[in-house]
C-alpha cells in the first residue's frame, strides 16, 4: 500500500520547481520584454516594463526583417539549410555507425566507440584554432571549399555532433533482438536491407529525439559559425548575422533581441509540437540501453 506523501513535501518540491522554472525562462523573458521597447528604454531599465507596447514590437520586427544589413530571409534560408542537411547526415550515418559498433564485437569496434565517447569531453576551445586551419588546407587539397561555404560547415557539425549521436543510437540498438536480424537474413536480406528495412524503422523514437537535440543546437549555436563562415561571407545564419546591429560604437538592442526572438520561434514551435517524440524516444531509449 502506497503511503500518500506529506504535505510539506509536496509544497516544497513545488516551490523549488516554481524557483527552478523562473531560472531557466527569465532570460527568454527579458528577450521578450524587451523585443517590445526602444533602445532607450532597454538601456535606462531593462528589467521594467515602461515602454513596452506591441506595436513596438511589430516596428522593430518589421525593421529587423527588412533591413538591408541583416538580410533576415536569407539567413534564414540558410540557416534551415544547414540545419536539415547537417540532421540528415547526422540520421543517418550516425545510426549506420551504431549499428555497426554493437553488431561487430571486436577490439576495433569497442576501439572506435570509445573514441567517440572520449571525443565528447573535449571542449570547443581546445580545437577550435586547428580546426580552421586545418579546413581551410583540406578545402586546398580536395578542390572544394571548407570555409565559408555550406559544405564546409555541416561537416563540421557531422564531426561534432556525431559522437552523440552514435553514443546514444548504441545504447538503443543494443536493446534491439538480434533474431530479428538473422531472420531477415535467413529471408535473403542482404546487411544493407537489414539495415534500412529492419533496423532503422525501429530507431524512429530515438532519432526523433538526437534530431531535435541536435536540431536545437545548430539551429542556435554562434561560436562554430561566426569561426567557419565570418561575418562578411555571402552565407551566413542567422545568430551570426545578427552582429549587423552591433557596431563599433552603437549597439541597436531592441533590433538585436527582436532578432534574437524571431531567431528562437522556430525551436520553440518545433518542441511544443514535439515534446512527446522527445520523452518518448528518451524514454524508450533509457529502458533499452
Amino acid at each position: 500500500m502506497n503511503r500518500k506523501e506529506p504535505t510539506s513535501r509536496v509544497i516544497l518540491k513545488f516551490v523549488i520547481a516554481v524557483i527552478i522554472a523562473i531560472y531557466v525562462l527569465f532570460p527568454f523573458a527579458l528577450v521578450v520584454i524587451n523585443s517590445c521597447k526602444q533602445t532607450a528604454d532597454i538601456t535606462s531599465n531593462p528589467i521594467g516594463l515602461n515602454g513596452m507596447s506591441i506595436g513596438q514590437l511589430m516596428k522593430n520586427m518589421n525593421d529587423v526583417v527588412n533591413n538591408p544589413n541583416f538580410l533576415f530571409w536569407h539567413a534564414f534560408g540558410f540557416s534551415v539549410l544547414i540545419t536539415v542537411l547537417s540532421l540528415i547526415l547526422l540520421a543517418l550515418f550516425g545510426a549506420m555507425t551504431a549499428w555497426v559498433i554493437c553488431r561487430n564485437k571486436t577490439k576495433w569496434a569497442t576501439l572506435i566507440y570509445f573514441t567517440f565517447i572520449v571525443s565528447m569531453i573535449i571542449p570547443f576551445q581546445v580545437v577550435m584554432l586547428p580546426l580552421i586551419s586545418t579546413f581551410r588546407d583540406v578545402g586546398k587539397f580536395v578542390g572544394i571549399p571548407m570555409l565559408q561555404s555550406v559544405p564546409g560547415i555541416v561537416f563540421a557539425y557531422l564531426g561534432f555532433g556525431g559522437a552523440m549521436t552514435v553514443f546514444i543510437l548504441t545504447g538503443f540498438i543494443k536493446g534491439i533482438p538480434y533474431d530479428l536480424e538473422e531472420a531477415a537474413s535467413i529471408d535473403g536480406c542482404r546487411p544493407e536491407q537489414v539495415f534500412f528495412k529492419v533496423i532503422f524503422p525501429l530507431l524512429t523514437p530515438v532519432i526523433t529525439t538526437v534530431t531535435i537535440l541536435n536540431g536545437m543546437w545548430i539551429w542556435n549555436d554562434y561560436l562554430l559559425p561566426s569561426m567557419m563562415l565570418g561575418q562578411n561571407g555571402v552565407v551566413k545564419t542567422l545568430p551570426v548575422a545578427v552582429q549587423a546591429f552591433v557596431g563599433s560604437y552603437v549597439k541597436q538592442w531592441n533590433l538585436i533581441l527582436t532578432a534574437a526572438l524571431l531567431a528562437i520561434i522556430p525551436m520553440i514551435v518545433l518542441f511544443l509540437f514535439a515534446q512527446k517524440q522527445i520523452m518518448n524516444g528518451m524514454i524508450e531509449g533509457a529502458v533499452k540501453g
